[in-house]
C-alpha cells in the first residue's frame, strides 16, 4: 500500500505552504543520492519529490485529499480532463446502456490536440550563487515537433489517411446481444492507437512519429534568494504536443550545495568567528568574511564565548524582493593558547595577582574564570 503524501513529508493534514516547503527541503537534504549513500536513499529522495510535487499544488492537493492516490495518478488526471466533455461518461454509458434504447450512437470525434508532457530537471547551485542569483546554462533533451514533416509523420508530399478500421473515429465498436438488449463495447482502435488517422508513407526524418528527440541548450535566469526545493518553471520547453497541442513546460528543482563557511536560515546567513581571549577582553575592530567580501566586525571589550554579533543587511535576499535581505550572524569563539612564552605567563601572573586582590580569587585559572564567567 502506497505511503500516505503527508506521512512521507512529516506534516499534519492542515500544513500550510511554508510548512511544506520547510519540510520538504530538510527532507530532501538529508536523501538527496548526491549526499546520503545509503541504501534506499535514492526511492526514499523519489518519495519526497513526488509527495511534495502534489501537495505543493493546490489543485493537486485538493484532488488527492478527496480520492487519494488514484486521484493524481497519470490515469486518474487523463480521467479528470475528459470529464470537461463528458468524454469518460459517454463511453461507460455507450458500454453499458446504450443497446436498451436500441441502435449505439455514432462514434465520438477522433483525439483532438494533445498537449506535451512536462519534464523535469534538477540543477545544483553552489551557495552563492543561489545568495545572489545569475544565469545558468543547461542542456536538455526533448520532443520537437518534425520540421521536416510539420509534425504530420507523414512523408512530405503526402498526407495521413483516414484509418480503414475506425474510420477515423479513433474507436471500434462490437456489439453484444443479450436477454436483456444489445451491449456496445467501445475500445481504442488497434490500428491507428486512436489517432483516426494512419500513415502510409512515413516521414524518414521521424520515421512517422511526427516528433524527433532533440537536445538543446537554456540560459535559465535563477532569482536572487532561492534555496533547496525552489522550483522554476520554463514555458513551453517540455516534450512538444501532438496534432498541433501545445509544448508541456520545462520544472527546473534547485538543490544548493554546502558551503564550508556559511550556513543559512531563511534569509540569514550563519558564520562562526575566532578571535584572541586578548581581543575578547579588550575589543577590537577585525575584517571578517561575508557573502559580500571582507568587512569589519565590531568586537565589543568584554566579549563572552558564545556571543552572536550581528552584521546587518548582510544575509541573503528574499526571494521577490532583493532589495530586502537577512542579516549576518556570527557565532564568536574564544581561543585559549596551549601554550605561552615565559614573558606572557610573567603578565598574566601579575594581572592574575591583580584579580585576585579584586575578587579574592587567585592564580591564573580565577582570572581567566572572571574573565570569562568559568
Amino acid at each position: 500500500m502506497a505511503r500516505d503524501y503527508y506521512d512521507i513529508l512529516g506534516v499534519s493534514r492542515s500544513a500550510d505552504p511554508d510548512e511544506l516547503k520547510r519540510a520538504y527541503r530538510r527532507l530532501a537534504r538529508k536523501y538527496h543520492p548526491d549526499v546520503n549513500k545509503e541504501s534506499g536513499a535514492e526511492e526514499q529522495f523519489k518519495e519526497i519529490n513526488k509527495a511534495y510535487e502534489t501537495l505543493s499544488d493546490p489543485q493537486m492537493r485538493g484532488r488527492y485529499d478527496q480520492f487519494g492516490e488514484a486521484g493524481v495518478s497519470s490515469a486518474a488526471g487523463a480521467g479528470y480532463q475528459d470529464f470537461g466533455d463528458f468524454g469518460g461518461f459517454a463511453d461507460i454509458f455507450e458500454t453499458f446502456f446504450s443497446g436498451f434504447g436500441g441502435s449505439a450512437q455514432t462514434g465520438r470525434r477522433r483525439s483532438g490536440p494533445t498537449r506535451g508532457e512536462d519534464l523535469r530537471f534538477d540543477l545544483k547551485l553552489k551557495f552563492r550563487e543561489a545568495v545572489f542569483g545569475g544565469e545558468q546554462q543547461i542542456r536538455i533533451s526533448h520532443l520537437e515537433g518534425c520540421k521536416k514533416c510539420d509534425g504530420s509523420g507523414a512523408k512530405p508530399g503526402t498526407r495521413p489517411q483516414a484509418c480503414g478500421t475506425c474510420q477515423g473515429t479513433g474507436q471500434v465498436r462490437r456489439m453484444t446481444r443479450t436477454p436483456l438488449g444489445n451491449f456496445t463495447q467501445v475500445s481504442v482502435c488497434p490500428t491507428c492507437n486512436g489517432q483516426g488517422q494512419t500513415v502510409t508513407e512515413k516521414c524518414d526524418s521521424c520515421g512517422g512519429r511526427g516528433q524527433n528527440q532533440v537536445s538543446k541548450k537554456l540560459q535559465i535566469k535563477i532569482p536572487a534568494g532561492v534555496d533547496t526545493g525552489t522550483r522554476l518553471r520554463v514555458s513551453n520547453e517540455g516534450d512538444a504536443g501532438q496534432r498541433g497541442g501545445p509544448a508541456g513546460d520545462l520544472y527546473v528543482y534547485l538543490f544548493v550545495q554546502e558551503d564550508s563557511e556559511f550556513r543559512r536560515e531563511g534569509s540569514d546567513i550563519l558564520s562562526e568567528f575566532k578571535i584572541s581571549y586578548l581581543q575578547a577582553i579588550l575589543g577590537a575592530q577585525l575584517p571578517v568574511k561575508t557573502v559580500d567580501g571582507e568587512e569589519t566586525l565590531t568586537i565589543p571589550a568584554g566579549t563572552q564565548p558564545g556571543t552572536v554579533l550581528t552584521l546587518e543587511n548582510h544575509g541573503v535576499p528574499r526571494l521577490g524582493n532583493p532589495v530586502s535581505r537577512g542579516d549576518h550572524l556570527i557565532t564568536v569563539i574564544i581561543e585559549i593558547p596551549s601554550r605561552i612564552s615565559a614573558e606572557e605567563r610573567e603578565l598574566l601572573v601579575q594581572l592574575a595577582s591583580i584579580r585576585a586582590e579584586q575578587t579574592g580569587k587567585g592564580g591564573i585559572e580565577g582570572f581567566l574564570g572572571g574573565i570569562f564567567g568559568r
